[in-house]
């Protein structure tokens, strides 16, 4: 196969990887209603993890062919198109964003650790399972405290809700849960695996023709592949006036990004981190996560530092294949 037909491959794999993860995380939220979940947790369960989805089965896949540096140009580059990308773009569609009190006392502080700690564990050039597992740990203690928080904003929050939308929900529980939705559920995540392993494959091809590093390539098109179901959320919410809800979106993200598509691939084996993403993209993340916290201290974020957000991603995107 030529050039042409791998790129060709690698945009269907990434494609159906970004449906299947759809088709995914809509059934399983289907299965957590009919079990009665609690709205929050299947939030910060089901849906902060399926929206990571992409991330996790390109990165197991990666360190299943021997590819793991990929992992990690995977995780920098979706985080970095996350705040700089996707908050920019954001922004700018919807003037201003608007950050909500709990998240700068809490998300962010934690977004800032996290980030510090995978700046720390990836100094050594290798990220093992005991780093992995340190940061699942740290990963099930932040959605567990956002649980028990949950439980009571949602206690609050069912007390304003209509008695037409309660009923509604209830109905929905004990509707008989339909044979098709595990079905979806098994036949997507086979799909979800199998277009993760040719998109790894494609990297690996792509990255021998044209003689570019796997991280590149990485940090570059898998990082935006990944990204782009969280960027046409963000800008549908923008044009609907509601692009705060964008903030929120990101800073899971990229906290599940640090912690989970980091610690599950190194439960499969040892993350390989290529000297440049030690010495500029990792460094570069934490100096973007520490002027993210520092535009969000006003509580909002502006149309004009959406722009610059977004011009310092297109710096970073030519320094990346080295126009710049």
């Amino acid at each position: 196969m030529d050039a042409l037909q791998w790129t060709g491959l690698f945009i269907m794999s990434l494609a159906v990887l970004l449906k299947s993860a759809d088709y995914f995380t809509t059934t399983a939220e289907k299965i957590g209603i009919h079990f009665k979940m609690p709205p929050f947790i299947i939030g910060v369960t089901i849906i902060a993890f399926g929206t990571s989805l992409p991330e996790v089965a390109t990165s197991i896949a990666s360190v299943l062919s021997n590819s793991s540096e990929i992992v990690i140009g995977n995780v920098v580059g979706s985080n970095l198109a996350n705040i700089l990308l996707i908050l920019g773009i954001t922004a700018i569609v919807g003037k201003h964003l608007v950050v909500d009190k709990d998240i700068i006392k809490i998300d962010l502080p934690i977004l800032l650790g996290s980030t510090i700690l995978l700046f720390l564990i990836t100094l050594d050039g290798k990220i093992t399972y005991i780093d992995g597992s340190l940061s699942l740990l740290i990963l099930i203690s932040y959605l567990l405290y956002n649980v028990r928080a949950g439980r009571k904003l949602e206690d609050k929050e069912l007390k304003e809700l209509s008695k037409k939308k309660k009923e509604e929900r209830e109905k929905k529980a004990k509707e008989r849960l339909k044979i098709k939705y595990p079905l979806i559920l098994l036949g997507s995540g086979i799909f979800l695996a199998f277009s993760a392993n040719w998109a790894i494959k494609s990297v690996i091809e792509l990255s021998t023709i044209f003689d570019i590093g796997k991280d590149v390539i990485a940090i570059s098109a898998i990082a935006i592949g990944t990204s782009l179901p969280e960027l046409a959320v963000s800008v549908i919410a923008a044009k609907k006036g509601k692009a705060d809800l964008a903030i929120g979106n990101v800073t899971g993200s990229n906290i599940f990004n640090n912690l989970g598509v980091i610690g599950i691939p190194s439960l499969f084996g040892t993350l390989t981190i290529p000297s440049n993403i030690i010495s500029f993209s990792i460094p570069l993340l934490l100096l973007v996560t520490i002027l993210y916290i520092f535009s969000t201290m006003d509580k909002e974020i502006t149309k004009w530092e959406g722009m610059t957000l977004l011009l310092l991603y297109i710096a970073f995107m030519g320094k990346t294949f080295g126009i710049i």
